[in-house]
């Protein structure tokens, strides 16, 4: 019989990993959160990314394949304080091709608000996540 309507057969894991090795992602200046913030997030993506067999272009490479565009902002509740976040991601032509977003809720720390009561856990966390959804997109989206 033949496959059902809608039926989505499972990506070639060697084919992703073949779209991965392939990937030079450049990660643009994050917009909106504080650069002590923006530091272990930053880092965190370029372990993350080394995991995931992904290489990072440097702001001046030429042959990026994907840039990142990143736009945060908090919001401090009671005792807890949440990042949103929005990811952009183009081609080197400047066509937005895909969105991740998503918002990372965490107890704040310092008991400050806004970006000093974020702890760098919170951002190393959305780091892991926006690797992690780029390559689940982009090998879902090779071949």
């Amino acid at each position: 019989p033949a496959p059902a309507v809608g039926a989505t057969t499972p990506a070639n894991p060697a084919q992703s990993a073949a779209a991965l090795s392939k990937t030079r992602l450049q990660i643009a200046p994050i917009v909106g959160a504080s650069v002590e913030a923006a530091t272990p997030l930053t880092a965190e993506l370029q372990t993350r990314a080394k995991q995931r067999g992904i290489t990072l272009a440097g702001s001046a490479d030429q042959a990026a394949t994907h840039v990142l565009k990143g736009y945060f902002s908090t919001m401090t509740e009671g005792k807890d304080t949440t990042v949103i976040y929005v990811w952009d991601v183009y081609d080197p032509a400047g066509n937005r091709l895909h969105r991740i977003n998503g918002q990372q809720k965490a107890p704040s720390v310092n008991a400050a608000e806004g970006w000093p009561a974020v702890a760098p856990a919170t951002m190393q966390a959305i780091a892991d996540q926006t690797i992690d959804q780029f390559a689940a997109w982009l090998g879902g989206s090779a071949g």
